[in-house]
Parts: C-alpha cells; structure tokens; sequence
C-alpha cells in the first residue's frame, strides 16, 4: 500500500530503465566474447560428454539420452540471445551460433528474429503476439500434446516447407526478408538430407541416438520452461507484470543462459545473458509475477491453461 492508503502500483518497466544511469547502463549492455565463449564451451562440453558415453554406449548409456537432449534442445536459448546479438560482442559469433543453435532445432535464425522481435514488441498481446497465434489447449490431452512438444515439430516443419517454397506470408516477415527466409530453409533441408543420407550410406544410428531421439525426449523441458515465461500472467503492456522470472538453480540457469530472468530479459532485451543477474539486483522489488522453481511454475502456467485463463 501506498503512503495514502491506496494500492501500490507497479511501475512499468520503461520508468524502471529510465532511471538507470548512464555507467550503470554502460556495466548492464557490455558483451564480452569471452564470456560468451566461456559458456559455450562449458555447455558444448557437457553435450559432448552425454554424447561420447551414448556413443560409446557405456553401461545403462538410454538413461542418459534425455539429458543429452536436454542440453541439445536448450541450445535454443543461445539462439535466442544471438537473435538479440548479444551473447558476444562479435557479429560473427552471434550469426554463426544462431545458425549452429537453429539448425539443431529446426528453427531457421531470420525467420525466427523476424518471429521474435514481434513477439518482443507486442509481448502478451492477444491479437498481436506471434507466439498467441496458436490458441491454447482446453483439456489434459491437448496440454499433454503441447508439452510433448508435439505442435512445436509440426509447426516448424511446415515453416521449413512453406519457407523453402518461397510461400511464406507470415506478416511479421517484412518483404525485404522473404529471399533470405527462402534460401535459408532450402539450406536447412539440404543439411538436414545431406546428414540423413550419409547416415544411410554408412548404415550409422549415430544421427538417431545423438540428435533425432534425445531432441524428442528433451522437448517437454524446454516446452514447460517457455510456457514458464508468460502464461498465466495479465495481458498487459508492462513487462514488469506479463512476464516472468524464476527463481531456479545455478545449474538450471547455466543451461538455460540465464534466460530464467526473463522479466529483466523483457524490459532490457539489450542486456547481454552473463549481466542478466546484475539486473535482476536492479529489479527485483518491482517484479510482480515470479515463481520459487520449475515445478511452482508448472502448477502455476498449467493450471492457467486448463481453467481458460491464459
């Protein structure tokens, strides 16, 4: 409550970043290729070390095909920082990981920037949000669907075909983007045929124990972990109440590039991931919607959704 009695009203997010100054925000937007790199590797280190025990198929190796594929599908969090050039100051690095991340989640990076910076500017909105396009399911069945991950593989190969085709007519792909739309979903589709036949040719399962299963098998913990950033929360133009922040392990964060801050992702897209934390000492008395883990998130989002109100 406020000094008079009335109820406390949350900033918005632009009176919050307004008031930073001038070093701060200097300290707040550093990228660093170092850092970048640092954790890149940390994270390639870990997928390699799940990958060689699979290949190798040491004792009990299935057990550890769902941990390979959580770290292959959480990729998809660095390619959503190189959307935003930020995970390293170099423009090189950035472009080369957001392909690198795209390919191995069927997420062509244009497309998916043009995707993303809509979603960034209408954040939550009903009738503007790309990522609200899809209506939600209403039943255990459908939400069980979503979250196996299902409508996300068939969507994005539909992307990939109607791209490849040069039919796409997504609205938030500006005209000037339609040829390189084009050309990289035809680039996709010759890897991915490419990696399939010499697969055949050698008569190796490695593409289907290293990437093709584990990627369906780590798909219900990135599906849980995105619908953990808005769903359930008000519709609402402010990023400091339609989005938010978990509260989760170090181990969880490093996965996930620290993307878990996902209020302070929103109000400061510019914000690099290894200054996120920072941030979030900046933020946290004005967050309004968070979560104390995953699992609180879970319940939260998933209730939402089965009561028709997200």
């Amino acid at each position: 409550m406020d000094a008079d009695g009335s109820p406390q009203r949350t900033p918005d997010h632009r009176e919050v970043v307004g008031r930073l100054g001038r070093d701060q925000r200097r300290e707040l937007l550093q990228r660093s290729d170092r850092k970048g790199l640092a954790h890149l590797a940390g994270h390639l280190a870990a997928l390699g070390a799940t990958g060689c025990l699979i290949a190798l198929q040491v004792p009990g190796w299935p057990i550890l095909l769902p941990l390979h594929g959580i770290l292959l599908v959480f990729l998809f969090c660095l390619q959503h920082e190189a959307v935003h050039k930020t995970p390293f100051r170099s423009a090189g690095l950035n472009a080369a990981s957001g392909w690198g991340a795209g390919l191995v989640n069927l997420l062509p990076p244009v497309w998916f920037h043009h995707f993303h910076m809509d979603h960034h500017r209408y954040t939550h909105d009903p009738e503007r949000d790309p990522e609200l396009a899809r209506p939600l399911p209403r039943t255990k069945a459908g939400l069980a669907w979503l979250i196996a991950g299902g409508p996300y593989f068939t969507s994005q190969v539909r992307t990939l075909l109607v791209n490849a085709a040069g039919r796409n007519r997504d609205g938030f792909v500006p005209p000037a983007a339609r040829a390189a739309v084009v050309w990289e979903a035809r680039s996709f589709l010759a890897v991915y045929l490419a990696a399939a036949a010499v697969s055949i040719l050698a008569g190796s399962a490695a593409l289907l124990w290293l990437w093709v299963v584990p990627a369906f098998l780590g798909q219900p913990f990135l599906r849980l972990y995105l619908l953990a950033e808005h769903t359930g929360c008000p519709h609402v133009a402010n990023m400091l109440e339609n989005t938010r922040t978990t509260f989760t392990s170090l181990l969880v964060r490093f996965v996930a590039w620290n993307m878990p801050y996902h209020v302070e992702h929103h109000a400061y897209p510019a914000v690099p991931f290894h200054r996120l934390p920072a941030f979030h000492a900046v933020l946290r008395d004005h967050l309004s919607v968070t979560a104390d883990g995953y699992r609180a998130a879970t319940r939260a989002t998933t209730g939402a959704i089965l009561r028709g109100e997200a």
